[in-house]
């Protein structure tokens, strides 16, 4: 029996029973006479304050270990806050006397709640992944450096962290190795994969996997960002500078009423300056529309009537976008960035055979589901497009790119539903149908932004903490996987096991069965005497 469930014992008996000889105690207790006194005596001394009556019953014992727990989770886990600071937070509250506050006693139930949740992840994985169905993920791969080099590979569809590993180097063996492991434990394989331009990356998916290998497209934009957006920028800002200094040349020549007492250089050289301000901001205007219709673009439908359209047709539209940057640049008077708009050119066919190989996939799936053409038509026609499109609307944050896309899917989303066919389908059929056609919607991922996303969490997490433990990399994988929830509630395991899991938190905080015992101050000792 732990020294907290005995003291608990002790404690109830003396509250049924009132003050008793030790001897008693001990009888009615099953203890010895020794153990029972110094129950007494510890129970004494954590009885300094008036709330501490509470800890010592075990409603108080249960809700002070899922304090400590939550604490620990949440600020020490999850924050980044260090011990001392958790340390001084207890002491605070006046829980020195209750438990072990010191940050080397916090440090024991770190570790104990660490190995939990490593031992938990471990079981829920291979239950997991015990039904052996033939599932595929949208893997997107990339390194990240924090005190080591980390790799990491993600389900775009779910969010869930296969790998995320520390590695000596990031050579095509060691990504084989790691991923052919995670792909074999979890019996998964991969539809295509979408990476940066490494060279280890690209053998990867070609060689080792077998599978298509999209360019990510959020490198590529971010390649045309760095090419001109920054030359623009300054260029307005240089502009709206020569304004402001003309203006206040000006001012200085003004007459007593206001009025310029002759015309003047001043004068037409701030009219000169102004068409330049008006050139420039339309050139800056003009970038961002390049911008958004190159983003608009690369999509299985036409953003201006949601029709579905080819490789072919992609692939020239975005040659056009890439086309209207570079004379709007010339136009300009921009420094060439001839090397920068090669490197993007010459990914534009990879990124537009994506449309085709997404359109391979569902119409495969119209063929097993043996239905007649004008089901074929309407599904891809009339369903496809509404879904996608309210899964656009849903993630754009760009206001301007979110108006037009939503003009768009409200002409869809009445297209479809006053559809002869959709008429047709009993709601259950109805809702099976948007399931599959959500499936299809989720699997057209064209950028690894997630990855990069949790690259810039690892790294804040990195800078908050100090000292790190070995395993605490594996621990943020695991609470990222079980313990982040999406805004319906689901968790990236859930939705790649598609299984429901318990929460973790609770789950871990019923192995954390004792916390450290109070240190004996020879202070608090003389208080008491």
């Amino acid at each position: 029996m732990t020294f907290w469930a005995k003291s608990l014992r002790v404690f109830n008996c003396l509250c049924e029973n009132g003050t008793q000889s030790v001897r008693r105690l001990a009888h009615k207790t099953g203890f010895s006479k020794s153990s029972v006194h110094r129950l007494q005596q510890a129970i004494a001394r954590r009885g300094r304050h008036r709330e501490s009556w509470l800890w010592e019953t075990e409603e108080g014992r249960g809700w002070l270990t899922r304090l400590v727990v939550a604490t620990l989770s949440t600020f020490g886990l999850k924050r980044g806050v260090g011990l001392e600071t958790i340390s001084e937070f207890f002491v605070r509250l006046r829980l020195e006397t209750q438990m072990g506050c010191s940050p080397s006693a916090l440090r024991g139930v770190m570790q104990a709640l660490e190995a939990a949740l490593l031992e938990t992840a471990e079981a829920w994985e291979q239950e997991g992944g015990a039904g052996g169905e033939g599932r595929e993920i949208i893997g997107a791969v990339d390194e990240t450096f924090l005190e080591r080099m980390m790799l990491i590979c993600m389900d775009l569809h779910t969010g869930y962290l296969l790998l995320e590993e520390v590695a000596d180097d990031r050579t095509y063996a060691t990504w084989q190795a790691l991923v052919e492991e995670r792909l074999t434990a979890l019996r998964t394989g991969v539809r295509y994969l979408v990476s940066d331009r490494a060279k280890a990356l690209v053998q990867l998916a070609e060689k080792g996997l077998e599978c298509l290998r999209m360019p990510d497209f959020f490198h590529v934009m971010h390649d045309l960002v760095k090419s001109y957006s920054f030359a623009i920028a300054r260029r307005v800002h240089q502009v709206h500078q020569e304004l402001k200094k003309a203006e206040e040349a000006l001012s200085r020549q003004l007459g007593p009423t206001g009025q310029p007492q002759a015309p003047s250089a001043a004068a037409q050289a701030v009219e000169v300056r102004r068409a330049t301000v008006q050139r420039w901001e339309q050139a800056h205007r003009m970038y961002r529309q390049h911008l958004d219709t190159l983003s608009l673009t690369l999509h299985p439908f036409t953003i201006h009537d949601s029709a579905p359209q080819t490789a072919a047709e992609v692939h020239h539209r975005l040659q056009a976008a890439i086309d209207a940057i570079e004379t709007l640049a010339q136009g300009q008077q921009l420094p060439a960035c001839h090397n920068a708009m090669k490197k993007v050119r010459n990914q534009l066919p990879a990124l537009a055979a994506l449309v085709d190989f997404w359109w391979e996939g569902v119409e495969q799936d119209l063929e097993q589901a043996a239905i007649s053409a004008p089901w074929r038509t309407w599904a891809r026609e009339s369903l496809l497009p509404w879904v996608y499109g309210e899964r656009q609307v849903a993630r754009t944050r760009c206001a301007h790119r979110k108006a037009k896309i939503r003009r768009v899917f409200k002409a869809v989303q009445a297209a479809f539903h006053t559809h002869a066919l959709t008429g047709q389908l009993p709601q259950q059929v109805l809702k099976d149908w948007h399931i599959w056609a959500r499936q299809q919607v989720h699997a057209f991922q064209r950028a690894s932004s997630a990855v990069e996303g949790r690259n810039g969490a690892l790294a804040q997490l990195h800078h908050n903490q100090r000292g790190l433990p070995k395993q605490r990399y594996k621990v943020w994988t695991v609470l990222h996987n079980f313990d982040c929830r999406a805004a319906d509630g689901t968790t990236p395991a859930s939705r790649f096991f598609r299984r429901a899991f318990p929460d973790l938190f609770e789950t871990v905080l019923a192995k954390i069965s004792d916390l450290p015992q109070p240190r004996q101050r020879h202070q608090a000792m003389a208080l008491i005497g």
